[in-house]
Parts: structure tokens; C-alpha cells; sequence
């Protein structure tokens, strides 16, 4: 199991050079999700803090304004999410080859329309 560092609000607003009300105001825009202790204090993990210095670097160094900043977040979260399905696919795929005993190239061989093995355009 993967152990995580969490870090209070006033921590990453020292670490960054930012308001803590900044902060908040990210969580409420919806663009930082900080963890939440049972005292319910703002936890920030290594992954979130990694979503502020892209934010930051949006805001600070390309002067992209807050609803920029939320198109170009939803934009990543879809990038990310569809790497991570066509991995996936990629994954079954090689299984599937494995267990039918072909290679990577025999698979794009045989399944070439014009192999004749799979159905293709028929005219």
C-alpha cells in the first residue's frame, strides 16, 4: 500500500507563495479537491498539490483567469482518463493475443480487410 503525505492548508500556501484564502477559493471553484480530516481540516496530498502548481503555473506564468484555468482542467481530466482506457484496451488486447499465440503483427496481419480472415467491404 501506497503511503500518502498529506499537508495542512497553511503548509501549501507557505510552500507556494499563496493566500490561503486562494486556496479555498479553489476548492470552491471546483478546481482543487483537498482530503479532509475527521476534524474536517483541509488535507493536501502530493497529487493535489501537483494540480496547484499546474493551476499556478495556468495563472501565474500564462495568465490564464480562473474559468480558462477550469476548461483547461476538465480538458486534462478527459486526456487522462482516456490514456488510461486505452491502456486498458491495449492491456486486453495483449491478453487476448497471448491467448491466441499470435504477435502483435500477425494479429495486424490477419486482420487486414484484404487478408480475407475477418469481414470487411465486400463489393
Amino acid at each position: 500500500m501506497e503511503l500518502r503525505h498529506y499537508h495542512m492548508i497553511s503548509w501549501v500556501a507557505e510552500r507556494y507563495s499563496i493566500h490561503p484564502q486562494t486556496l479555498r477559493l479553489y476548492e470552491r471553484e471546483g478546481l482543487l479537491t483537498p482530503n479532509r480530516s475527521v476534524g474536517n481540516t483541509r488535507l493536501y496530498d502530493d497529487p493535489t498539490c501537483e494540480r496547484l502548481e499546474f493551476i499556478l503555473a495556468l495563472t501565474r506564468d500564462l495568465g490564464v483567469n480562473l474559468a480558462g484555468v477550469e476548461v483547461i482542467l476538465n480538458m486534462k481530466d478527459t486526456v487522462d482518463a482516456l490514456e488510461s482506457e486505452v491502456e486498458r484496451l491495449a492491456g486486453m488486447l495483449q491478453r487476448e493475443l497471448m491467448n491466441r499465440g499470435m504477435t502483435p503483427r500477425e494479429y495486424a496481419l490477419a486482420t487486414r480487410p484484404e487478408s480475407g480472415l475477418v469481414p470487411g467491404d465486400e463489393e
